[in-house]
């Protein structure tokens, strides 16, 4: 299987107009509520799932996206348990699906048995927000190697790094739309439009906007700009709120938010 095979796997998302990305943290209540959110979510539209490994020191994360960290490690979630997960997932979804985590949970897992085991399960593609895109190689040629796009984020600081990072990507590239942590915010004031036409004058691989969105209006807005729209902490504000009985509830957002994003 060649690299290209798994970006154009990434790339299915993209090919039924604009992309809903949820982003989901395995453990938070439990992992069974995980499994029946992300199939709920895939049912009503979305077209590629962010799992989020938990992580005890999530620099990225906001709050919201902290504290279901926390309640996931307290829960008992290992990497394995969520290999697991997604073993039994694949059963069904077929979305692509990419993991969230931070560099600390590969190395120690052991980054060779991390990468090839999230080919052989499954998983097309994966994040990590504290690696630099300077510091990138030592897992880009494991991850070249098991058919793992290495996934870039571009933030409104890259600047004069935006063209470079969009030559290399691979999967899709995840536009940054504030400074800051994850959250959701009342206003997106970064200039969106600007960065994508940069990235798109240097890639044919899709760009989606996260951090901050969480209304139907805001996804709409970030989707026009883009390729697709990616939302974390909206959706942990739910499965927050509801527990086991999330599901259903999530089910209910996604479809709200494609339905938004479906005709733009």
């Amino acid at each position: 299987m060649s690299n290209i095979e798994t970006t154009n796997k990434i790339q299915t998302a993209f090919e039924n107009g604009k992309a809903f990305i949820p982003f989901i943290t395995c453990g938070d209540p439990d992992l069974e509520t995980t499994a029946g959110v992300v199939r709920a979510a895939t049912a009503n539209g979305a077209d590629l799932i962010e799992l989020g490994i938990p992580f005890s020191d999530p620099t990225a994360e906001g709050p919201v996206i902290q504290a279901a960290n926390l309640r996931a490690l307290k829960g008992g979630v290992t990497t394995d348990k969520i290999f697991d997960l997604v073993r039994d997932l694949r059963k069904d979804v077929t979305v692509p699906m990419v993991f969230m985590t931070y560099a600390n949970v590969v190395f120690s897992y052991g980054a060779e048995q991390f990468i090839s085991t999230c080919q052989e399960i499954g998983i097309d593609g994966l994040i990590l927000p504290d690696i630099p895109y300077e510091e990138k190689d030592e897992f880009q040629a494991i991850c070249k190697k098991y058919d793992v796009a290495l996934v870039s984020l571009i933030a409104p600081t890259s600047k004069n790094r935006i063209a470079m990072i969009a030559k290399e990507a691979e999967g899709f590239l995840y536009i940054v739309s504030s400074l800051g942590v994850t959250g959701t915010r009342s206003e997106i004031s970064t200039d969106i439009a600007s960065i994508v036409s940069l990235v798109r004058e240097n890639t044919d691989v899709p760009c989606a906007v996260g951090f901050g969105i969480s209304t139907p209006e805001q996804a709409a807005k970030m989707a026009a700009l883009s390729d697709g729209a990616i939302i974390g902490s909206a959706i942990i504000k739910i499965i927050e709120k509801y527990g086991k009985d999330a599901p259903e509830h999530v089910g209910k957002y996604v479809q709200e938010i494609k339905n938004a994003i479906r005709d733009i």
